[in-house]
């Protein structure tokens, strides 16, 4: 994926109404980034410019970008040379990947000079130069010295010099002459790669699209016959045609999982069911969207690696936890032992001198009448060798009490964290992980200061559900959701029903007074519930179902976490319910 040399003279032609447009505003929301907003066409129109290696770019967006508190030096350079500047022209070099915006400013001086801004849009290689009048680089948004680039460096008061440039041909304008003789003088290999090799501004995916469309799928140069030939050179002209009328169909193309892979400005028919396409109205349309939606897939993705590796460590610990207290549970097991012995002592303290190690007495507790040995502290009296006995015995049974009460709280917490897991594992977007994380925040498990510096969480409203015989049914996104929809939003007539004794979303089935709906309706919101549960992948699935009235949330309990008396139980398949 790479914005090619075409695209941006798309853009070109689609931002050339910014011409005579002042600059309002210049922000730099990140390192290789910056948003100039200008008065144009009666209205504020905001531009970015990327120079970042995975979405570099000039188009004008819509998103709304956080800025940093303090402007980066480059950005506060730009403010100082084109702040309430005009716009004067937008220039392409062919169809080369450089964009250059020249500006009218007035110098500290007082001086009217011309500013240009030089966006290279080069993968990697990308970069964002202010260059001056005469023609020397004021600075680069990337340095690059002698030790990055010998044959090109971009440092301060250097020429601006462009990026060598390569004789090929302009799908625009040649002719199948053209094309033939130049593909004559490549070796043979694959025919996409050596149309990129001979066109001037096309991405892989163009070219790909071309020798498609002539010969339903990818050859070698060799293997293209008179036909091939023919059709590859009417879809360029087409393609052309299109191009210079403004007819272009810009499309993106995601995988099944929902990951953008690629743009141009071409149908996409190349991958067939494998990938979905969307259209879009405008190159800038199309790039905004784009890259917008990649970036905020990462951003989620990363999010929820972070919650995942937070979950799984929590669980670890807990569990490791719980497994130190069950170990020290069975040694309080012991406690009657420590209370015999101090028993023994105390009615054979007569027989025992300080100093001893240990003393042998009849256990008259034993019906065989036997002995037992009673190890001694040679530091202490039989006194108090018999009261710290009692005393180890009284901590014992108080440490079986403690250890019982954490090990169920133990319990309950890993319950709470799979909720938690599950929950995440069906969050779709950023604003559901973002959810996730505040809960955790809330409960103790992550640390406030790292949420301060984000954005108030949007909370989602829960799933609902239209069923065929007309009754509504709502589904918790999370765990402070399902709390929301069984303790707040439902009626006490209402059905609430949860997978049984696993983690998953509340459902609720609105009955509108009706306390008894139809069977086939707690059919299928008991099929939604086990859907929306760790269970899904299952095929045979416990739901618990019951009136909300006998639903209720005990005092302290954590999130999503209920108890509820007088239920029914349904076994259902969740598979094949998609909502």
């Amino acid at each position: 994926m790479a914005l090619d040399g075409a695209f941006l003279n798309a853009v070109k032609d689609e931002i050339s109404f910014l011409k005579g447009g002042r600059v309002d505003k210049i922000h730099q929301p990140s390192r290789d980034e910056i948003i100039i907003t200008m008065r144009a066409a009666g209205g504020s129109h905001k531009l970015l410019i990327s120079s970042s290696a995975n979405s570099a770019g000039v188009y004008i967006t819509k998103s709304a970008v956080e800025n940093p508190k303090a402007p980066p030096m480059f950005c506060m350079l730009l403010r100082k040379h084109i702040g309430s500047g005009k716009l004067m022209d937008i220039r392409q070099d062919g169809l080369e990947r450089i964009l250059c915006l020249d500006f009218e400013a007035m110098s500290e001086i007082g001086d009217m000079v011309n500013i240009t801004i030089s966006a290279e849009i080069m993968g990697r290689h990308s970069n964002l130069i202010i260059i001056n009048q005469d023609g020397k680089i004021i600075d680069g948004i990337k340095r690059v010295d002698s030790e990055i680039s010998r044959e090109r460096m971009v440092l301060p008061g250097l020429k601006y010099e462009l990026p060598p440039r390569e004789s090929r041909l302009d799908f625009r304008e040649c002719s199948a002459d053209d094309i033939k003789s130049s593909l004559e003088s490549l070796p043979d290999g694959a025919l996409s790669k050596c149309l990129i090799k001979i066109f001037e501004g096309i991405a892989p995916i163009v070219a790909r699209e071309w020798v498609f469309y002539a010969a339903r799928g990818e050859i070698l140069k060799s293997e293209m016959n008179d036909d091939i030939f023919n059709r590859l050179c009417f879809y360029i002209k087409k393609t052309a045609a299109d191009f210079k009328n403004g007819e272009n169909t810009y499309t993106t193309a995601q995988d099944r999982n929902g990951l953008l892979k690629d743009f141009t400005f071409l149908p996409i028919r190349q991958y067939g069911a494998l990938m979905l396409t969307k259209t879009l109205p405008s190159a800038c349309e199309t790039l905004d969207f784009f890259y917008s939606e990649r970036d905020a897939a990462a951003r989620m993705k990363q999010r929820e690696g972070d919650l995942y590796r937070l979950l799984i460590n929590l669980t670890e610990r807990i569990a490791r936890r719980n497994a130190a207290q069950k170990e020290e549970l069975i040694l309080t097991a012991e406690r009657d032992a420590l209370k015999l012995k101090g028993d023994l002592i105390s009615a054979n303290i007569y027989m025992i001198k300080k100093g001893m190690s240990s003393v042998t007495v009849q256990n008259f507790y034993d019906e065989k009448g036997g002995e037992m040995t009673i190890p001694l502290d040679i530091r202490l009296t039989p006194s108090l060798n018999m009261q710290k006995y009692y005393s180890e015995y009284r901590k014992a049974a108080s440490a079986e009490k403690i250890l019982t009460k954490q090990i169920e709280n133990g319990e309950k917490e890993l319950d709470y964290i799979d909720s938690v897991y599950d929950a995440l594992t069906r969050a779709k977007t950023e604003d559901e992980v973002n959810e996730l994380r505040a809960e955790l925040s809330e409960q103790g498990y992550l640390r406030s200061a790292k949420l301060k510096k984000a954005k108030a969480v949007k909370s989602a409203p829960p799933h609902k559900v239209i069923l065929p015989e007309g009754f509504e049914v709502l589904i918790g996104r999370n765990n402070k959701q399902n709390d929301l929809l069984t303790c707040k939003t439902a009626e006490k007539t209402d059905i609430w029903l949860h997978t049984k004794d696993i983690p998953g979303s509340h459902v609720i089935i609105k009955t509108n007074g009706n306390p008894n709906p139809p069977e086939s309706v707690i059919l299928q919101a008991a099929q939604l519930a086990a859907f929306h549960s760790k269970a899904k992948a299952s095929s045979r699935v416990p739901v618990d179902y019951v009136p909300v009235k006998y639903v209720k949330k005990p005092a302290g309990a954590k999130p999503g976490m209920v108890i509820f008396t007088n239920n029914k139980t349904l076994y259902v398949n969740p598979q094949g319910i998609g909502n």
